[in-house]
């Protein structure tokens, strides 16, 4: 009986023994899972601010920026009253037109190219070319003739309108320069690429515009030639 006692007794201690290193091992693989996935939540939240932007080629952000299309496109809409004469000693011919025109402006991502773009580690600069008008045209819809009339001894001049029409979109999209249109367009495409590049994972950031480059070297030719022609022999 002892001895059978015996070997029941090292039975029950090998069936405790493995239960307990079964939890154990258990334990383990609990800490290693739970080690696990706060180590991605932290590389997810806070990996990008310490090890900073993905390795960016040139090509890749361009193609990330000309996905914007025609960036940060402004849209104005303007009416001029145009006076259309064509006066002659037997009879006036005159058209008085209100222009409704409809002037777009932006930056025309198509011209950006490779060589526009520099990056180095966290910073990039990018080059953009100037803002331009994109598109101008009337709306016929909201066109209108207010009067189209003809001398005493004078035939209509079917032409005389279409000479309203282009002398109306040519004072639209002069208004629209004058309003300010190319520098509202600077400031949202410079504020919109600034916000993508963020997302892209950069923290230094210089977006400029190619006709301001092309003043600043006039500006710095001109004044290194004052300076020189100011230098005494």
């Amino acid at each position: 009986m002892t001895a059978v006692g015996c070997a029941f007794g090292r039975g029950a201690w090998e069936v405790r023994l493995r239960a307990v290193r079964t939890v154990r091992l258990g334990l383990l693989l609990a800490a290693a899972l739970g080690l696990g996935l706060a180590g991605g939540w932290f590389l997810a939240r806070w990996g990008p601010a310490l090890i900073g932007p993905r390795p960016f080629a040139g090509t890749a952000v361009v193609l990330q920026i000309q996905g914007l299309a025609e960036l940060s496109t402004v849209r104005y809409v303007i009416e001029k009253i145009v006076l259309v004469e064509d006066a002659r000693f037997y009879g006036v011919n005159r058209v008085v037109l209100v222009a409704h025109g409809i002037v777009r402006a932006g930056v025309d991502l198509a011209k950006l190219g490779e060589a526009d773009i520099r990056i180095d580690g966290p910073r990039v600069e990018v080059l953009l070319p100037a803002p331009e008008i994109l598109d101008a045209h009337l709306d016929e819809e909201q066109t209108r003739v207010l009067d189209d009339s003809s001398g005493l001894f004078r035939r209509f001049d079917k032409n005389l309108q279409q000479e309203a029409r282009r002398k109306g979109l040519e004072q639209v999209r002069r208004a629209a320069l004058e309003s300010g249109i190319l520098e509202e367009a600077r400031r949202r495409a410079r504020l919109e690429l600034e916000n993508l590049l963020r997302r892209l994972g950069f923290t230094e950031i210089d977006v400029r515009f190619r006709d301001e480059a092309a003043a600043a070297d006039e500006d710095g030719v001109a004044l290194s030639g004052s300076r020189a022609a100011g230098k005494p022999d």
